[in-house]
């Protein structure tokens, strides 16, 4: 069997795990939490909340950036 061909498995458990991990940490730890960057303060957010959010732009920044540096490869 071919790697290409478990790609898509092994992408979809990736994703699987860190949804069942976020859902456990927000679960167990809802106190609010406040993101400090450069001496900007955001509001108290649910850590939960939190992970999702940089979980979902990280995976969407992630396939961007693939997308963007792999046009002149052919990964077929």
């Amino acid at each position: 069997m071919p790697i290409t061909k478990l790609i898509p498995t092994l992408v979809s458990a990736i994703a699987a795990i860190w949804v069942v991990a976020i859902a456990l940490v927000s679960v167990q730890n809802a106190t609010p939490v406040s993101l400090q960057f450069l001496g900007f303060s955001s509001i108290q957010l649910p850590v939960g909340l939190v992970l999702a959010a940089s979980t979902g732009l990280g995976m969407i920044g992630g396939a961007l950036a693939l997308s963007v540096f792999s046009k002149g490869r052919n990964f077929s």
